[in-house]
C-alpha cells in the first residue's frame, strides 16, 4: 500500500491513477495531519509526499517536518519527496536522513514507476530478511533453552544431535511430570520406544513400575488377558490366576506399543481405565482400581482407522492429550554418524573402529526404510563380518534400492586408493567397495590427474 500526500487534488489523483494502473494499491490524503492519522490506522510500504501544503509556501519546512515524523514512526519506511520548489540544501539533508529520493514536478512517470518499483522490492527483501533474523534469533534462543533443559534430563541414553529431534526431546521432557496420556507417532523402528523412557524417567513415576507391552505382538484371544488379568479357568489353559498388565503399573506407568491392532473390545476397556482407573479381569465380576499413567505408540495412521470403523475415535483423544511425533531416520540425517559411532561403543567399548569418508557418505544418503532399528542392525553386521579397524561402505550392506548413489567427488583420494590396494588394483571391486559405479571412478581419477 502506498501513501500519497499532496494538497493538490488533481496531483493526487493523477499519481494514483498511474500507480494502480500498474497495480499499485492506494491511498491519497491532502494534508499531514491526515498522513499521520493514515499512518496510524495502517503500515504503508512506501509514501509519495509533497513538501509544501499551502499555496503561499516553498520553504519545504511542512513536508521537512512530515517526513521526520512519518519515518520516526517507521524508520525503515521508504520517502520519496516531491516538490515544484526545488531545495537544495534541504534536498541534500533529507536525502541523508534516509529520504529514497527526491523528485521536482512534473515527473516523469516511467522514472517514477522504476523508483517506486525498485524501492518496493528493497523494502519486500528488507522485512524478509528483518523476518528471517527474528526467526533465526528465535530459533538460536530455543535451541539455547532446549540444551539448557535437556542437560539436566535423564535421555535414557538417547543420541541425537539434529534440531528436530532436541525439539522431540524437549517436549518429551516438558510434558513428562504431568499425568496426561502421551501418544507417541512415527514410522516402525524410528526410536518410539526410547521416548516412552524418556517420558518415564522425567516423570514423578520414574521411580515406579515402567511395564511395556508390545500389544501388536499378542493375539486378539490373549490380548486383554494379558492387559487386564484373568482368573484360573477363564479360558483354556488358564490354570492359575493371571495378574494383568495394568496390575503390575499400578502406580507408574503402562507403555502400550503398536496401539492400533488392539481389539474393539479391548479398546473399549481400554477406555474404561482411562476414564475411571477401573477393570475386571477375564472371567471375573471384581472391579479393580489402578492408579496408571498409559504411554501409547503406533505407526498406524489411527485418523484413517477411525474413518474406517477399526479404530474408537473417543479413545483416540483420551490417549491422544500430548502427541510426540518420532521423525524418520532419513530425516535427521545428522543423528546418522553419531548413532553409528554410539552403536559401535556400545558393541565394542574396548576397541577403536574408524568410518571410511565413502562409508559415511554412504550412510547419510542411505533413505534407511527400517530406521534406527535398521541402523543398529546394520552397524553389528558390519562389526561382525569386518576384523579390520576402518569400516567400509560394503560392510553396512546397504542395498542399491534404498540407496542415493554417492557422488564421486565427495570421496577424497586416500579413500579411493585405500580401496584400489585392498583390491589388488581391481577398479570393479574398489567401486563397489567406494558405493560408486566403475565410471565414476575413473572419472574421478581423471579430474585427479588434470588438478
Amino acid at each position: 500500500m502506498i501513501l500519497i500526500v499532496d494538497d493538490n487534488p488533481a496531483i493526487g489523483e493523477a499519481l494514483s491513477l498511474l500507480l494502480e494502473l500498474n497495480d499499485f494499491q492506494t491511498v491519497f490524503v491532502d494534508c499531514p495531519e491526515q498522513a499521520l492519522a493514515a499512518q496510524q490506522e495502517r503500515s504503508f510500504q512506501l509514501v509519495i509526499q509533497d513538501m509544501n501544503f499551502k499555496a503561499d509556501t516553498s520553504s519545504g519546512l511542512e513536508g521537512q517536518q512530515l517526513f521526520y515524523e512519518l519515518r520516526s514512526r517507521q524508520p525503515d519506511l521508504p520517502i520519496i519527496l516531491m516538490t515544484a520548489w526545488t531545495n537544495l540544501s534541504m534536498a541534500v539533508e533529507l536525502v541523508k536522513a534516509g529520504a529514497a529520493d527526491y523528485i521536482s514536478k512534473p515527473w516523469d512517470d516511467s522514472k517514477l514507476l522504476v523508483t517506486v518499483r525498485n524501492l518496493l522490492e528493497m523494502s519486500s527483501l528488507r522485512e524478509e530478511n528483518a523476518q528471517l533474523h527474528a526467526e533465526q534469533e528465535a530459533q538460536a534462543q530455543c535451541r539455547e533453552q532446549v540444551s539448557e533443559q535437556l542437560d539436566s534430563a535423564n535421555l535414557c541414553g538417547a543420541v541425537f544431535l539434529s534440531p528436530l529431534m532436541q525439539r522431540l526431546m524437549d517436549m518429551a521432557v516438558q510434558v513428562a511430570p504431568t499425568d496426561v496420556p502421551v501418544l507417541i507417532t512415527g514410522p516402525n523402528g524410528s526410536g518410539k520406544e526410547k521416548i516412552a523412557e524418556v517420558v518415564q524417567a522425567n516423570s514423578r513415576r520414574q521411580e515406579k513400575p515402567f511395564v511395556k507391552v508390545n500389544v501388536g505382538a499378542l493375539s486378539a484371544d490373549l490380548m486383554e488377558a494379558e492387559l487386564f488379568g484373568a482368573e484360573k479357568g477363564a479360558y483354556t489353559g488358564a490354570d492359575k490366576v493371571r495378574i494383568g498388565r495394568f496390575e503390575s503399573a499400578d502406580g507408574g506407568t503402562l507403555f502400550l506399543d503398536e496401539m492400533g491392532n488392539l481389539s474393539l473390545e479391548g479398546q473399549q476397556k481400554l477406555l474404561r481405565v482411562l476414564q475411571s482407573g477401573e477393570f475386571e479381569r477375564v472371567g471375573s465380576s471384581q472391579t479393580r482400581k489402578v492408579d496408571v499413567r498409559v504411554i501409547t505408540a503406533t505407526n498406524e495412521d489411527l485418523p484413517a482407522a477411525i474413518a474406517r470403523g477399526d479404530f474408537r475415535e473417543d479413545l483416540y483423544y483420551r490417549l491422544n492429550v500430548i502427541e510426540l511425533k518420532s521423525p524418520a531416520l532419513n530425516e535427521r540425517s545428522e543423528d546418522i554418524i553419531p548413532l553409528v559411532k554410539h552403536f559401535i561403543q556400545l558393541a565394542e567399548p574396548e576397541r577403536t573402529r574408524a568410518l571410511s569418508a565413502a562409508a559415511k557418505a554412504a550412510l547419510q544418503q542411505y533413505s534407511w526404510p527400517g530406521n534406527v532399528r535398521e541402523l543398529h542392525n546394520k552397524v553389528q553386521r558390519a562389526l561382525l563380518l569386518q576384523p579390520k579397524d576402518e569400516l567400509q561402505v560394503d560392510d553396512f550392506d546397504l542395498a542399491d534400492e534404498h540407496s542415493v548413489s554417492i557422488s564421486a567427488t565427495e570421496l577424497g583420494l586416500e579413500d579411493i586408493q585405500a580401496a584400489l590396494d585392498a583390491h589388488g588394483g581391481v577398479v570393479a571391486r574398489a567401486a563397489r567397495q567406494l558405493g560408486i559405479s566403475r565410471q565414476a571412478l575413473y572419472r574421478r581419477l581423471a579430474k585427479a590427474d588434470n588438478e
